[in-house]
């Protein structure tokens, strides 16, 4: 299967303390990968150096068979990116914000079905900032899926949702799956990544500790439950005892 992100020997280092040391990884193309960890495990920075907003020391990374640094126009074009906060203008409404989002690509999605598949149809006059946590962030979901791409990298998407919210954000990102998309995700629900997740990497101190399925996870270490097997894996069990 054609892979549609590879990273190999990723590092980076902020004042001579590695965030990241070393990780490779390979996303085949209509697959839904988590990356995994406790805050400070280094999955931001290594989602910053994957799309080329911050340099990486050492590493190769393509996206779709591109240079995120050297093709980063041609790849924004088919990248879709949603992070927990967006930086946008104070009073700006929710039509505004996605109308500006459509216009800065040729192929651009109809955002209002969009809205509307994500449960935020007819807010498109309310200010962003009065929105719910839970309605801005199906909002960013919407934004990255604007473009239509064929990659998207979800930080964090279902935070702030209620269960039933969360349900129905899954079952679409299984259909974007189904038409072919390439999902990269973080997130701390360990239902959501066992629901979501064709393979994972759990970070810790920007090393990887395990890389495979959910069910290999469990296996490795004898649990029952996947949230117990990444409390062992990433030793964060300490702090739940």
């Amino acid at each position: 299967m054609e892979n549609a992100i590879e990273v190999s020997g990723l590092s980076k280092a902020y004042g001579g303390r590695k965030a990241v040391d070393g990780l490779s990884f390979r996303v085949p193309r209509g697959t839904v990968f988590g990356l995994l960890g406790a805050n400070g495990a280094g999955k931001s920075t290594t989602i910053d150096c994957m799309l080329g907003t911050k340099r990486m020391d050492a590493g190769r990374v393509r996206i779709l068979g591109m240079d995120p640094v050297r093709e980063r126009r041609a790849l924004f074009e088919r990248v879709g990116v949603q992070f927990q906060e967006g930086d946008y203008p104070g009073g700006i409404c929710v039509g505004e914000l996605c109308e500006e989002t459509a216009c800065l690509y040729r192929h651009a999605k109809d955002w209002r079905a969009l809205l509307a598949q994500f449960g935020i149809g007819g807010k498109e006059k309310r200010i962003v900032k009065s929105l719910s946590g839970g309605e801005r962030q199906r909002l960013f979901i919407v934004l990255a899926l604007i473009p239509g791409p064929e990659a998207v990298f979800l930080d964090e998407l279902t935070t702030g949702l209620d269960a039933r919210a969360r349900r129905d954000v899954w079952a679409a990102l299984e259909a974007l799956k189904a038409q072919g998309m390439t999902l990269l995700l973080t997130s701390h629900f360990m239902d959501e990544v066992e629901a979501l997740c064709d393979r994972i990497c759990i970070l810790k101190n920007g090393v990887p500790v395990f890389q495979g399925t959910v069910e290999e996870a469990k296996a490795q270490c004898g649990c029952a439950r996947f949230e117990d097997a990444y409390l062992t894996l990433s030793e964060e069990g300490e702090k739940h005892t």
